[in-house]
């Protein structure tokens, strides 16, 4: 599933297309995806002005002139495309329609937006704009990663008290909103933490060195276009370039990067989920 850096990466390749531009149609070809789709959305897209294109978490939300933001959510295989943009920035012209085209935004100036999910588990919904953070999916989420609200102190309070992995706190999206197993266990790796770490054994002094390293890795992907495993491509079709940095992620066997070390990257299971670290350079 698409963690942060992805989504932001895809929100980024949307936003010069979108923002300030009219969905002149919109096309809903099935009833739901993850869930059902709201009523009559189709209709209510047609005809608004995206405002403004954010993201919260792994969510993207579009303000539209309406009065109404559009919460899309890729799920695992959700892929946001871009075609045909009169500006020239994105050259493809517009694909012949695939099965799995499940809603399709053609814009005011002649680009389009498809959304495409073969397993469907990806989501869109609209709501008002004025109380859109208190949407289900968002009302409860921690601050953001990047944000100010995630600081040193924020995290050392936040996990003061618990006992849980801390592998899993870092997981929990109440915690810190947008983190996934992926930028996880390599900022474990680059604090030299090991995932099952219990949250009680480690000093405010480590906990809190978490913070800036979990900047800088997001901020790395980012910057790399993101991650494409399996069904990952940016706006434009490209792939993400961050797993070819990985240092732990999927390296199970191969050895530490860790100058000097001689250790193997190993493998466990959390809570259904791989962690990859070191032995030796995470304590």
């Amino acid at each position: 599933m698409p963690e942060l850096p992805e989504v932001e990466t895809v929100r980024r390749g949307l936003a010069p297309v979108m923002e300030g531009n009219t969905i002149a149609k919109a096309l809903v070809n099935r009833p739901d995806l993850r869930w059902p789709f709201p009523e009559r959305m189709a209709e209510r897209l047609t005809g608004a002005r995206v405002e403004r294109l954010r993201r919260r978490s792994k969510y993207i939300l579009g303000d539209l002139d309406s009065g109404e933001t559009l919460l899309i959510h890729l799920g695992m295989t959700g892929r946001m495309l871009v075609s045909g943009d009169a500006l020239g920035r994105f050259v493809h012209d517009h694909p012949a329609p695939e099965k799995h085209d499940h809603v399709v935004l053609d814009l005011a100036d002649g680009a389009r937006i498809t959304f495409n999910d073969p397993r469907r588990f990806g989501a869109m919904d609209l709501m008002p704009t004025a109380t859109a953070e208190q949407h289900p999916l968002l009302a409860a989420l921690g601050p953001e990663p990047l944000g100010n609200a995630f600081s040193e102190s924020h995290l050392v309070a936040a996990l003061s008290g618990r006992t849980m992995p801390i592998k899993s706190a870092l997981l929990d999206q109440k915690i810190v909103a947008g983190l996934g197993n992926i930028y996880v266990c390599e900022a474990l790796y680059r604090c030299g933490i090991h995932p099952g770490r219990r949250v009680s054994r480690l000093s405010a002094k480590r906990i809190a060195s978490l913070v800036p390293v979990i900047r800088q890795v997001l901020e790395e992907a980012i910057a790399a276009g993101g991650s494409s495993l399996r069904d990952f491509r940016q706006a434009d079709g490209e792939l993400g370039y961050f797993q070819h940095s990985f240092d732990v992620y999927g390296r199970e066997g191969a050895p530490c990067r860790t100058p000097g070390c001689t250790e193997t990257v190993h493998r466990i299971v959390q809570s259904g989920r791989s962690s990859f670290y070191c032995p030796s350079c995470q304590r």
